[in-house]
């Protein structure tokens, strides 16, 4: 359990933390929200010991590990995916090195007979068991399961981790903590740079983490199925709900109603109070009785109003120039980075004032087009034109890197204008919630959603007819995102949005493009149509859905006899997958009994290996069992 007592900071005027009292537990899942510079990443570092608060304490066990994943993370050059993964396991190799050394040893010594030979041979086998225990034997398993599962194909793992964008090394990094699992697992914006297929396998590993998961997120969807109690910082205040995000929301609503309607009542009692007070002190007959009613009046606990942070950017873009009908169009577009294409043979057509989104999974080629579409990109063949005064406006996915972080924020600004917006630039940057001073700041000391703040006022400079937005709600937290998403649908010149937020998208577009096995395919609607014309939940189905149609060209609709001999088939596996999950629970179980130091001296010992060993049998026979009803379901399939 962490404790935290009394937590206060305070940066020059502002108070940050005003005297926050909380406890983390073991097996919590908690969703700390609130508006961006609220103090969320502030207490994530206190939590990890990265620093200090100005006063309180925060104590945790000594024995206990925690992982901290932070918005920007470095990783050293020199190694492979797969090496610096498994850099994971660092007690893992520790072990093996030992095991080495020993093997080395035995290896060299003749006194077979001796009590030093037999302590070696003890040794080994001590330590080849810790070895097992760890996962020694299937780390490497392992960490290709959990790159895989974020999004990593299997020709990445031998890949220099300097070819990867500073999103992918993110990952690098979420896997490393993931492998380790620490008792305490502290995520900052962890899906930022995930695309849906990699978010949803983050959120199942997540949901059934053994240890404390405490995520800041603004994916109202990954905090819903990953966390069940949220934290909510506004104001240098905390206010807990043993509740995820949705639910928070209701019961936030609810509080602030009660305490609204509580507040009115006792102020109507206390206005009530005082005018009997004033009208009993005129009279010498009533004087007592006002003294008894201020005396009253003085006991009661006023109710006070809890402030709220209801800022909100106020995003307004430049009247758009008239462009000609056709704003772009390829025909047999191709791409290839040294190798094979990532987008092959296209066609896409954008009309004026049509906006349109491009959804798939990272890797399928929506930001190469991106950047093909604002000439920043040369294709490989095929045709592309440009319309008749297209003026193009580009937020890219990584668009903060491009800031200068030794400028001011009016510096920036300055940079980024024509002449003729000079004298509007700090209203523009009074309108992005950087007021009075927060001008002269360097753009190095701002958080990542100010970063994005800046960066999208900056771009709302110039009058543009062709926006291009590639993953714009990147460190915007929720409300900001809800005023962006109202700018842009009141935005009308031509549009492209890249996303993988639903949120954002639902009701957004009026076109979705798929992106999917170098092509591109067209569905009319916003991605909640998309989605709902193949009745499914999420884009990750609609991806298996499509290679299962591939796999299974014209299936046959079956039978109810071949339906209930299939159902008893799939129960047959299902039955021996969980007997199989329950087997090895127990023999996990044993296996940390038989990790501790004194367990050969428990007298108990025998029985316990001959239950260990009982498991195993049993485990082999259950496993033979499970291949056999899988073997049958498949040629049922076939």
């Amino acid at each position: 359990m962490i404790t935290c007592s009394e937590l206060f900071i305070k940066y020059g005027d502002r108070v940050l933390l005003d005297h926050l009292s909380f406890t983390i537990l073991t097996k919590d899942k908690v969703g700390l929200v609130g508006r961006n510079g609220a103090g969320k990443s502030t207490i994530l570092k206190l939590l990890a010991g990265e620093s200090n608060p100005d006063s309180g304490n925060i104590s945790r066990p000594a024995t206990s590990t925690l992982g901290y994943l932070k918005q920007d993370m470095d990783l050293p050059a020199g190694k492979t995916v797969l090496e610096e993964t498994l850099t994971a396991f660092k007690e893992v190799n520790e072990v093996d090195l030992k095991i080495k050394a020993l093997q080395q040893e035995l290896a060299e010594r003749t006194d077979y007979e001796s009590t030093g030979y037999a302590n070696v041979i003890t040794d080994l086998g001590d330590a080849e068991e810790r070895f097992q225990f760890l996962g020694g034997l299937t780390m490497e398993v392992d960490t290709e399961r959990v790159l895989k599962g974020l999004g990593f194909k299997h020709e990445d793992m031998h890949r220099g981790t300097d070819e990867f964008s500073g999103g992918w090394k993110m990952r690098i990094e979420l896997a490393k903590m993931l492998l380790q699992r620490p008792d305490f697992l502290l995520l900052d914006e962890p899906t930022n740079h995930l695309d849906i297929e990699s978010i949803i396998w983050l959120e199942q590993f997540l949901k059934f983490y053994e240890g404390a998961v405490v995520v800041i997120s603004h994916d109202k969807q990954f905090l819903d199925t990953v966390t069940k109690r949220t934290m909510e910082i506004e104001l240098g205040k905390m206010y807990e709900y043993k509740a995820a995000y949705s639910k928070y929301l209701e019961l936030r609503a609810e509080r602030k109603e009660k305490m609204a309607a509580a507040y009115k009542n006792q102020q109507a009692k206390i206005e009530h109070t005082e005018k009997l007070i004033e009208k009993f002190r005129a009279k010498a007959t009533k004087a007592k009785m006002a003294q008894s009613l201020i005396k009253q009046l003085d006991k009661v606990d006023r109710i006070e109003l809890d402030a709220e942070d209801t800022q909100a950017m106020s995003i307004r873009f430049q009247p758009v120039p008239r462009s000609g009908e056709v704003v772009f169009e390829a025909k047999k577009l191709t791409k290839a980075y040294d190798g094979p294409s990532i987008l092959e043979d296209i066609d896409l057509k954008l009309l004026r004032g049509e906006q349109v989104s491009f959804v798939g999974q990272n890797g399928q080629g929506k930001t190469t087009l991106a950047k093909i579409l604002i000439k920043e990109l040369e294709y490989s063949s095929g045709d592309v034109t440009w319309g008749h005064n297209v003026v193009i406006g580009y937020y890219a996915q990584n668009q903060t890197d491009s800031l200068d972080l030794n400028k001011t924020l009016l510096e920036t600004m300055e940079d980024a204008t024509p002449p003729e917006m000079r004298t509007k630039l700090r209203g523009m940057l009074g309108a992005f919630l950087f007021r009075g001073e927060d001008v002269d700041k360097k753009v190095s000391v701002l958080s990542g959603g100010e970063k994005a703040r800046l960066a999208l006022a900056c771009m709302l400079l110039r009058p543009i007819n062709f926006l291009i937005l590639d993953e714009p709600t990147n460190h915007l937290d929720i409300l900001s995102k809800e005023v962006l998403k109202k700018a842009v649908k009141a935005y009308n010149g031509t549009m492209v949005v890249v996303s993988h937020d639903r949120d954002f998208l639902g009701g957004l577009t009026e076109k979705t493009i798929e992106f999917r096995d170098r092509k591109l395919y067209e569905h009319l609607g916003d991605v909640n149509f998309f989605l709902e014309k193949r009745a499914m939940a999420n884009m990750r189905e609609v991806e298996m859905a499509t290679k299962k149609k591939k796999e299974e060209p014209g299936k046959k609709k079956l039978s109810e006899e071949d339906r209930k001999k299939k159902k008893k088939l799939q129960n047959q596996v299902s039955n021996s997958e969980r007997k199989i999950e329950q087997i090895e629970k127990k023999i996990a179980d044993i296996e940390l009994e038989m990790g501790k130091t004194d367990f050969y001296q428990n007298p108990d010992s025998q029985k316990v290996l001959d239950k260990y060993q009982a498991l195993k049998d049993d485990l082999d026979k259950v496993m033979e069992d499970w291949e056999t009803a899988q073997e049958n379901l498949d040629a049922f399939d076939a």
